[in-house]
């Protein structure tokens, strides 16, 4: 078994899954429990300048530069410990399918869960790899577990060939990321590279420097309760204003319906009753214009009901989240260029292709930190479906050793 395949199984298995409705960084204290053994392993392999903010949980460290190479760029590799709240990973019991034949994945025989070829028909072409699965009961974690396995693996690698040149690495792991807040605390002048890549990405070849715009809005209905036997004109149901609301959206901009570029309005939770009810939005578009368009566009849905209903029947709770990277990236595609490059020096056919999401590298590059994002090999994030490919995970290792090597000189980039 491969050492990052070692280094993922033994990282899984610690949950670390982030907490939305916490007002503490982080937003969970379990995810020090892998933060803690990061530490010990960058200890044992000899990595450098090791730090570990115990307040907010994040783990720096480097790998020195090769001998001759010490005047190169500073680069940066960052991933997060945390996992999506959408699905539990208490228990992670990852399991190998060698050699996949191609067929539907039984993951769990007593409740009936198969990851299907015709859910994922993407699965054909990882024929004959080896995958690794979950028991249909948790997510997997290779977001972004895979990364952080990816990254170890790589500074492991350097620091027994100081003879593969290469300038400083740093190392960053974040806790927080599926939560938005990853880069809260993230420490960008201690961290000191001059570039970085997050490796937070799905499918072997993919790279993206582009991401959404986002915005997170609540939307707040308060109704009046009467007994329904003595409701007529007296009642305001919450519940249907709401789903008035909703209605009042542009129906084809609705992450069902959207791909590539295009925008949406989601509807993520709702909770409440005829009195009140919350439904917390997110919203998103790549454009900026079209952006801030979709939130005005919300900002009015909620002026025509308080005009319909009264003052104050609606009410919203809007804060941007994020911004698309691509303005901050454009002046250095050189770290575009070279990623695609290392792809291609070993035989890896990049695809670039826009984030329909975020990353940490998003508010990295806004604060300094030109961040693109990197593959890891997994996919089906978020859910009981999510794999990893071996052979891919081996392959990102690669990669970075080979960005390592691409960025040895000390030439202006």
């Amino acid at each position: 078994m491969s050492e990052v395949v070692q280094k993922f199984l033994r990282y899984v298995k610690i949950d670390t899954q982030s907490n939305e409705g916490s007002d503490t960084t982080p937003s969970t204290m379990k995810q020090h429990e892998l933060a803690q053994l990061l530490v010990k392993e960058l200890e044992e392999m000899g990595a450098a300048e090791i730090v570990y903010d115990r307040e907010h949980c994040y783990v720096y460290a480097s790998v020195p530069a090769a001998k001759g190479y010490e005047p190169a760029p500073i680069l940066g590799f960052i991933s997060h410990m945390d996992t999506s709240p959408a699905v539990t990973d208490t228990g992670v019991k990852p399991r190998m399918v060698e050699h996949y034949d191609g067929g539907d994945i039984v993951l769990n025989e007593a409740q009936g869960i198969v990851m299907r070829v015709s859910d994922f028909p993407e699965l054909a072409g990882l024929v004959g790899k080896d995958l690794i699965v979950t028991d249909g009961t948790t997510l997997l974690g290779a977001d972004d577990k895979a990364g952080i396995a990816e990254i170890m693996t790589m500074a492991e690698y350097l620091l027994k060939h100081p003879e593969v040149p290469h300038g400083k690495i740093r190392i960053g792991f974040t806790p927080d990321e599926e939560i938005g807040c990853g880069a809260d605390h993230f420490d960008v002048k201690l961290f000191g590279a001059d570039y970085a890549f997050t490796v937070d990405g799905g499918a072997l070849g993919e790279l993206e420097y582009e991401n959404f715009n986002a915005a997170g809005a609540k939307l707040y209905v308060y109704g009046c309760s009467v007994h329904p036997g003595d409701a007529k004109n007296k009642m305001r149901n919450a519940i249907l204003i709401a789903q008035e609301f909703q209605s009042l959206l542009p129906v084809a901009q609705n992450p069902m319906y959207t791909e590539g570029y295009e925008g949406f309005f989601h509807p993520d939770t709702i909770s409440g009753n005829v009195e009140k009810v919350r439904v917390d939005y997110i919203i998103r578009d790549h454009d900026r214009e079209l952006f801030e368009q979709k939130k005005a566009l919300f900002l009015e849905c909620a002026a025509f009901l308080n005009k319909k209903y009264g003052d104050g029947t609606v009410a919203v709770d809007m804060k941007d989240s994020y911004y698309n990277m691509k303005e901050v990236l454009e002046p250095h595609m050189h770290l575009v260029d070279n990623a695609c490059a290392a792809m291609k020096e070993l035989g890896i056919e990049p695809v670039v292709t826009p984030i329909r999401g975020g990353t940490d590298g998003a508010r990295l590059s806004f604060m300094g930190l030109p961040c693109p994002n990197l593959c890891t090999g997994g996919a089906n994030y978020h859910g009981r479906y999510e794999y990893a490919c071996v052979q891919s995970m081996e392959a990102v290792v690669e990669i970075l050793v080979k960005l390592a090597e691409r960025y040895s000189g000390d030439k202006s980039y």
